[in-house]
């Protein structure tokens, strides 16, 4: 157990996950705050979710607040989505909300608060590694509370805290952070985490990482949390039960052009690339094709330049497979990977390029005096999509980093 009352600020969505984090870490002994993060909504759900929030910190007796991010979250994860569709890429508008609101300004303003922590109801574990010695191993919640005591505080900004150096109380041995894939594997959000640092891991916990989502609602049943049986959300969290396309046409003009097989023949008219993602099969038009008994068409690919659609038929068509592919905004969470590549300029890793994709063996290479990677899978990778995360782990499911594919 820890030392002392640790002050954390818990991330409440108004879901059972975040409610069973909090719960978690008061019975641990943390002295626990719930905040709920007002972010932009389309369709009223987060009046709910906030309402759900409020009554599970209330049945927890823990104080609650609302942090209103509306303008922050609009800019750095809505505009930021609506910019990449236009562009004719695939954005992932989850990473952004962990990178630029979960984990950069309510960090920020947690800490700035006298908070010690935050938490959050995500499923991944937290792991650390001595540096002095290259050896790692995954800490519980309260161990990480104990392991933190000896940190050196800032006297200054509390917010600056975040670039502090700290050492262990085991030795004063530099101690770096990480993540590791989730006990459920089913429900594992890693990838979604790749573009969080060491220095922001020191002050975060993920108590429910340990658990299986079962698991989890169990633990909400035998504490009477009001979220017990609450489902999870589906789709982009903003959106709620607004259709993509219906949001997108609010922003992006419909360009009607041409649909094309990856053999060259126009088999459509679509209403606006920027509304398709690669390996998407339900089209919304007919397609009129020569082989009346035809597989399915898939989206391979998107030409803005002609107002081009390319689709190809069935799902084990080649156009859909890739086995290289470029990165750009490349974080490495380990200093020690960040050195191999700086010297060997390659690095075997597994990886994958969507969320719940089995790993596959693949090597990041460097690419020497330009700042560029790229990643080569040893199989080709199906639905490989511009702008979305491509995500790198060791072989014991450590999450090494990742970036976005150019």
């Amino acid at each position: 157990m820890a030392k002392s009352k640790n002050k954390v600020f818990v991330g409440m969505s108004g879901g059972v996950d975040s409610s069973v984090a909090a719960y978690l870490l008061k019975r641990q002994g943390c002295e626990v705050t719930g905040v709920y993060i007002r972010g932009y909504n389309v369709d009223g759900c987060a009046e709910r979710d906030a309402e759900d929030a409020r009554r599970a910190a209330e049945h927890l007796g823990i104080p609650f607040y609302v942090f209103d991010m509306e303008r922050e979250y609009k800019e750095n994860v809505v505009d930021y989505m609506i910019s990449a569709y236009r562009d004719g890429i695939t954005p992932n508008p989850d990473v952004m909300c962990n990178k630029d609101i979960k984990f950069g300004l309510f960090l920020e303003k947690a800490l700035a608060a006298g908070a010690d922590y935050i938490a959050t109801g995500h499923y991944v574990r937290l792991a650390s590694r001595r540096i002095s010695r290259g050896t790692g191993r995954l800490f519980s919640p309260a161990e990480k509370s104990s392991l933190d005591s000896r940190r050196v505080r800032s006297s200054g900004d509390q917010a600056a805290r975040a670039s502090e150096t700290f050492r262990s109380e085991r030795g004063g041995k530099l101690v770096n952070y990480s993540l590791m894939e989730a006990k459920d594997k089913n429900k594992d959000q890693s990838y979604f985490l790749w573009t969080l640092t060491p220095e922001q891991l020191k002050y975060c916990l993920f108590p429910i990482g340990g658990h299986t989502k079962p698991e989890v609602r169990e633990i909400a049943r035998k504490a009477g949390l009001p979220t017990a049986e609450k489902k999870d959300s589906q789709g982009i969290c903003f959106l709620g039960q607004v259709d993509l396309e219906d949001f997108l046409k609010q922003y992006l003009p419909e360009k009607p052009g041409d649909i094309i097989t990856t053999e060259g023949d126009v088999v459509g008219q679509h209403e606006g690339i920027y509304f398709y993602t690669i390996g998407q099969r339900h089209l919304g038009v007919d397609l009129k094709v020569k082989n009346p008994d035809h597989k399915p068409y898939y989206v391979a690919g998107k030409d803005l330049k002609t107002n081009t659609l390319i689709v190809a038929e069935g799902d084990d068509n080649p156009a859909l497979f890739k086995k290289e592919m470029n990165l750009r905004q490349v974080n490495f969470m380990s200093p020690e990977v960040r050195q191999i590549l700086n010297t060997k300029y390659q690095l075997p890793v597994f990886a994958r390029v969507r969320y719940r994709q089995p790993l596959s063996s693949a090597t990041v290479y460097k690419i020497p005096d330009t700042g560029y990677y790229k990643l080569l899978f040893n199989d080709p990778q199906k639905f490989v999509a511009p702008g979305q995360s491509a995500v790198f782990y060791s072989k014991k499911g450590e999450l090494l980093g990742g970036g976005v594919i150019a």
